[in-house]
């Protein structure tokens, strides 16, 4: 599911471009604006009160930290703020390379968390096999983001 929001933002944003939105004519500015809306809805999980099961919640994140990590409730609540000024420094031209490296890092940190709730078999609403997979295509977009060669003015909108 969020792996199609990004893949539908994206496309709307590059779609906008299409239609003659400059800011959005390139697709690693689309793809920036894409992953910064999907941000929005995975930070959100992370402050979710447990009684909501539409998505993941914030107990849910916190059972699939490791137990060898200490203070599992807050590193849940560091990385939706991280994921949050992530998704900010995206839509910004002066920082969407650093954001994207930053995310990308994010990313490969949060991996032994997905590996360990596969192994721990720790309950969520969407399968856990596929946290992986896509854990991996947000590293690869946030490296395509960050890789932007600045070749052409951006425009500042």
């Amino acid at each position: 599911m969020i792996v199609l929001v990004l893949l539908l933002a994206t496309a709307a944003f590059r779609g906008l471009g299409a239609l003659g939105v400059r800011r959005y004519g390139d697709w690693r500015v689309a793809a920036a604006h894409g992953m910064a809306v999907m941000l929005l809805l995975t930070a959100s999980a992370h402050f979710v009160p447990a009684d909501v099961t539409v998505m993941p919640t914030h107990a849910d994140l916190t059972a699939m930290v490791p137990p060898f990590l200490p203070y599992a409730d807050g590193l849940v609540y560091l990385t939706g703020v991280l994921e949050l000024i992530g998704a900010a420094g995206l839509v910004l031209t002066a920082t969407r390379r650093a954001a994207g490296a930053g995310l990308a890092l994010l990313f490969v940190l949060l991996l032994p968390a997905n590996i360990y709730a596969v192994i721990a078999d720790v309950s969520l609403a969407s399968p856990l096999w596929q946290r992986i997979p896509e854990q991996l295509l947000y590293i690869a977009c946030a490296l395509y983001v960050a890789s932007r060669s600045e070749t052409k003015k951006e425009v500042l909108v």
